[in-house]
């Protein structure tokens, strides 16, 4: 048999794991004690990245898959089962630094550890054939549900974090974390993937360990391109902090936010004066700024905007700023949309223009065009 494919296909996705698995760990990044969690989460990328590559390296020299099929397969479910931890470690670290507790570290890696050993007594101890295979199928099913598992957290943190991001700032926040999301559900597929081909015919092998290319190299593009944002998505996980306590100038501190409660009245008065200043098109803005300038607290502040509005902190301010721009398209046609999305506080066209689409049915420049909203 021809395994002139596997061998490059192998080789290629060797290198670029070998290079980029060196970059997170050596690269380095601003000195600046806020890029600490970055670094730690780049560092065990790039161990995940050197664990694959040395079940690359065994495969691409030792011709395992050819010679010792069984083994291979244990090793390439054991080596999965560590990277599983370490891809959803590093990403899930950037969202919540403190995920990562030495207790969690030893408890899944004494989980490897079983596993592997698990895995190792069921190629020695089981006979030869269906025994065998049923065993190794059931290891790469614990596998899949392991994977399901720590991905699940990654969503659920990720979730959260974009939550946050809605709820505080009045930018979209979130769309600099976003290729964690679109990463870890590709991650999702290809784990799933490489759990099960793992079983393929020797023939088709090439074609598992090309898909992983652009994987990786996605990976890498996205670890660099975050760096640019990284300090701005931390700073704002940062100032998370628990509940503030429900005190509020001119109010009881024994108010607390519910049905309709004394202190809406009061945002809702000043509120309206801070909304006909257009103070909303101050590029930035954060909720903890409008509640200080309010003279409430943001606990207040968030609660009232969802009771009344019925969204979160960053679709309302959006609002109230395709509001603005919509008067601007109409009484100043020498301005360009591009002027106009910077004079209404946003800080991308593209975003300015995606949110008015959202809104209005057309782009901004057909809206004008037409002279009137949408029906």
């Amino acid at each position: 048999m021809d395994y002139t494919q596997y061998e490059y296909s192998l080789g290629i996705a060797l290198a670029l794991m070998l290079f980029f698995a060196f970059y997170f760990l050596l690269a380095k990044t601003p000195e600046k004690p806020i890029y600490a969690n970055y670094l730690r989460s780049r560092r065990l990328m790039g161990v995940a990245l050197l664990a694959l590559s040395a079940n690359y390296l065994v495969h691409l020299f030792g011709g395992v898959r050819f010679l010792y099929p069984d083994a291979a397969i244990q090793m390439n479910l054991s080596t999965y089962f560590l990277a599983y931890w370490l891809f959803s470690s590093a990403l899930t670290s950037l969202l919540d630094r403190f995920y990562l507790t030495r207790k969690r570290f030893v408890r899944h890696i004494l989980y490897w550890l079983v596993f592997t050993a698990l895995s190792g007594v069921i190629l020695i101890v089981l006979p030869k054939g269906t025994a065998q295979h049923v065993g190794l199928l059931l290891m790469a099913m614990w596998l899949l549900a392991y994977g399901v598992f720590l991905s699940r957290r990654l969503i659920l943190t990720y979730r959260r974090a974009v939550r946050l991001f809605d709820d505080t700032h009045s930018e979209h926040i979130a769309a600099y974390i976003r290729w964690m999301s679109v990463f870890t559900w590709w991650a999702v597929i290809y784990g799933i993937s490489c759990g099960l081909l793992t079983f393929l015919p020797d023939r088709y092998v090439w074609i598992w360990i090309a898909s992983s290319i652009p994987f990786y190299v996605y990976l890498y593009c996205s670890y660099i391109n975050y760096l640019l944002f990284y300090e701005q998505v931390e700073s704002i996980l940062e100032k998370e902090a628990p509940a503030e306590e429900p005190e509020e100038v001119g109010l009881p501190v024994e108010e607390v936010p519910g049905d309709t409660p004394a202190y809406h009245a009061n945002i809702e008065k000043r509120l309206i004066v801070w909304i006909d200043t257009n103070a909303y098109t101050r590029p930035g803005l954060t909720i903890e700024e409008l509640a200080a300038s309010l003279g409430t607290n943001r606990t207040y502040l968030s609660a009232y905007i969802k009771a009344t509005y019925h969204m979160p902190f960053r679709e309302w301010v959006a609002g109230l700023r395709i509001e603005y721009a919509k008067r601007m398209l109409m009484q100043h046609p020498e301005m360009t949309v591009s002027a106009i999305s910077e004079a209404s506080g946003f800080l991308s066209l593209s975003y300015f223009t995606r949110i008015f689409t959202e809104k209005e049915a057309c782009s901004p420049a057909r809206w004008r065009k037409l002279g009137t909203p949408k029906d």
